[in-house]
């Protein structure tokens, strides 16, 4: 196998596993469940440039940035945690006899843009992987990574018109739970760090 493909498989399965398409589509659909698909198509553009913008300024400058401002990874792994963790909770202690939150037009910034494509997990990935292969071939499996995450948020339409309402309130919440899981996580392994 050449040493670029060999490479690139070392870089594109950690950063795919970071980011997580798949998952990413099921949160995708999820929060977007009654959003009209033209403001759906500007959310996941968003999400996609959002993420990409945020990971790329990583990959260049995360360790300088980190430096600068006298931050660990840690501390950005805890941080991100906290945020992602109060999103998940206001979802599930919302009532379905309530009326809905009103999403905010940004919800492709945030949360899904950062801090779940470009997230503490992908970040310190990015960092990692620019330090131990090279900047040249990270930034090819984010490319491709960054990619799936579009086709994933394109698809994510095809699952929503099998699943009725009551099936996309119930993977609300089983997302929301999730969320809230990894956001534990993510501040634990902060911690511990």
């Amino acid at each position: 196998m050449p040493v670029f493909a060999e490479n690139f498989l070392k870089a594109f399965i950690p950063l795919f596993v970071a980011i997580d398409p798949i998952g990413l589509a099921a949160v995708f659909l999820a929060m977007s469940a009654g959003v009209p698909i033209e403001r759906r198509k500007k959310i996941a553009n968003q999400a996609a440039w959002t993420g990409g913008l945020v990971a790329l300024l990583f990959l260049f400058l995360g360790q300088t940035i980190f430096t600068a401002l006298g931050i660990t990874v840690s501390d950005f792994q805890i941080a991100g945690g906290l945020i992602l963790f109060i999103l998940a909770a206001r979802d599930l202690i919302h009532s379905a006899a309530e009326e809905p939150a009103k999403l905010a037009d940004d919800f492709g910034v945030v949360p899904l843009g950062m801090p779940l494509i470009a997230g503490p997990a992908s970040i310190t990935t990015l960092i990692l992987l620019a330090q131990s292969i090279g900047w040249m071939v990270t930034l090819v499996a984010l490319v491709a990574n960054l990619v799936l995450v579009v086709l994933a948020f394109a698809y994510s339409d095809l699952i929503g018109r099998k699943i009725r309402p009551t099936g996309m309130r119930a993977i609300s919440k089983i997302i929301s739970m999730l969320l809230a899981a990894i956001a534990v996580s993510m501040i634990r392994q902060g911690w511990a760090s």
